[in-house]
């Protein structure tokens, strides 16, 4: 298991674009709020993005705020990425692709 070790963020309130905050959560599971101009449209997908990055790279204590302004998917990845891998996450480069 991975794991986060600080409080980080990563993005924009520029729309299109979208603001993560990542911070530890020591024994309590994945915590995932999400704030979205299209929330209720797309919060199941945003969900879904979140979850399968956090698959990737084996993390499953983190508390994530996501603050969407209409990002596409890719964005919303490579901001989550970001955020992780600056908040102490651990991973292969070949996992990031």
């Amino acid at each position: 298991m991975n794991a986060i070790t600080k409080d980080s963020v990563a993005g924009t309130l520029e729309s299109s674009d979208v603001m993560v905050y990542a911070s530890p959560n020591p024994g309590g599971g994945r915590l995932i709020t999400i704030n979205s101009s299209v929330g209720q449209q797309f919060a199941p997908q945003i969900r879904a993005s979140v979850e399968a990055v956090l698959n990737r790279l084996n993390i499953e204590e983190a508390a994530l705020q996501i603050e969407d302004k209409g990002a596409l998917d890719c964005v919303l990845q490579a901001r989550v990425k970001a955020a992780l891998l600056r908040a102490g996450a651990q991973a292969d480069w070949e996992e990031l692709l």
